[in-house]
């Protein structure tokens, strides 16, 4: 079993990628001139900062930039695709021969990431079609992986990693991002195509590959075709026999140059992944908890960068989860300061006392309650809702008004009082 992804990736550039049509145009058909609308004697002009962004795409996927890069022209017909080709690459794409490291210990292998237009965008209603080509011209980054995926959580780990490095190089993550599954359990591959979405994409995933081994099992053939996904049904469906390069007819596009590389200054890239490992490591926290804070939260890993070493990392991590949760507003340095050190005294602020901290309130630490009061206050609790007990294996929900309770009396951390809890009614059914 073998998965390898094409994915597209729309660049945040105001214009399109090869004339000054805007990109955030609502109106269908209102963002449009005769370049990308394919009109005969227009001519396109490359956008730089397209350029620019794609080349950071590609370093921060550890692929070879070469110094010069250069445009084709793809030959298919369709109605999102009015001059019968889209402008994109091929012998020399911005990048090549990357990887990504995954949760799972392994390298995912990117063999290209490229620079290519958008095609219009198709609405189909009842018999009829409709063209918006405000669509058309739209610069994406087309990130085609090596076959190195061999399991649903390796594909759910490769596009969290995938994702995280794209928005700390600015890309609107939140937008759209197509994915083309092509997939194989032994010779023939089957591609599927647009899938948005993780859980579409695993689900798609899933069912395709259970649908090849079920055609092994019963010695049929796999059809090497391309495939699209209901989301509706929770199935692929054949749309059309898988095209070879051959049948697209690459050749070189004439209208455009050749353009270097050599010098763009690009974005530095940042592994949100491996500094929440680095972090674990060296302040013995949890490696989780930090992945959950900074793989797609700028904010977050700045105010780790500029807290570290001034206070003990759990409690910066404490405050900053505590602000995401309750401050109105971007948390100042006072703000932070006052939240870390409350938590250093053993007090942990609810709602209440962050909004007060946020509006410049004094705010004063209690006592913090002891690991034994914690265990008593959920042992009465407990015994008080017995008839409970028996619902926790079904629904171990049912406590979550346990932790609520002791956090609201004692202020506590909820990770530890929830690990306690678990601890407790571990006891119980012994």
């Amino acid at each position: 079993m073998k998965i390898g992804l094409e994915v597209h990736v729309a660049l945040p550039t105001r214009s399109k990628l090869f004339c000054s049509c805007r990109t955030d145009a609502e109106e269908p058909n209102t963002a449009i001139c005769p370049i990308c609308t394919g009109m005969p004697g227009s001519k396109p002009v490359l956008n730089e900062g397209a350029l620019t962004l794609a080349v950071s795409i590609a370093n921060a996927l550890k692929c070879k930039v070469p110094a010069a890069t250069s445009f084709v022209r793809k030959v298919y017909f369709y109605p999102d695709l009015p001059k019968n080709f889209q402008i994109t690459q091929k012998d020399d794409p911005v990048g090549i021969g990357g990887e990504i490291s995954i949760e799972q210990g392994k390298k995912v292998g990117i063999r290209r990431v490229q620079l290519e237009e958008d095609p219009a965008k198709i609405i189909r209603q009842d018999d009829y079609t409709l063209i918006d080509f405000n669509r058309s011209g739209i610069p994406l980054v087309e990130i085609v992986t090596e076959p190195d995926i061999s399991a649903e959580d390796e594909l759910r780990s490769f596009m969290t990693e995938l994702k995280s490095i794209l928005y700390y190089i600015g890309i609107d993550i939140d937008k759209e991002l197509k994915v083309d599954l092509n997939i194989s359990v032994k010779d023939a591959r089957v591609e599927v195509k647009n899938v948005t979405g993780m859980k579409n994409l695993l689900d798609a995933a899933r069912y395709e590959l259970q649908r090849q081994e079920k055609l092994v099992k019963a010695k049929q053939e796999i059809v090497q075709e391309t495939r699209s996904y209901s989301e509706k049904d929770m199935h692929t469906v054949s749309s059309r026999e898988k095209e070879s390069d051959e049948e697209y007819g690459f050749i070189f596009e004439p209208d455009l140059t050749v353009y270097r590389t050599k010098g763009i200054k690009t974005a530095e890239p940042v592994y949100a992944s491996r500094l929440a490992r680095e972090y674990a490591k060296k302040y013995g926290v949890g490696e989780s908890t930090i992945r959950e804070l900074i793989m797609f939260n700028k904010e977050s890993l700045e105010m780790i960068e500029s807290y570290k070493g001034k206070h003990d990392m759990k409690p910066i991590l404490n405050a900053i989860s505590l602000l995401q949760r309750y401050a109105t507003a971007k948390p100042t340095a006072a703000t932070f300061e006052k939240t870390v050190g409350l938590l250093e005294k053993g007090f942990y602020p609810d709602k209440e006392a962050i909004l007060g901290i946020e509006s410049g309130k004094k705010v004063e630490a209690h006592a913090a309650a002891g690991t034994g009061e914690i265990d008593k206050e959920i042992k009465h609790l407990i015994k008080e809702n017995s008839k409970l007990l028996k619902e926790y294996e079904k629904n171990p929900k049912v406590f979550n008004f346990i932790i609520g309770a002791v956090i609201k009396k004692y202020k506590s951390n909820p990770r530890e009082v929830s690990e306690r809890l678990e601890r407790i009614l571990e006891g119980f059914k012994r």
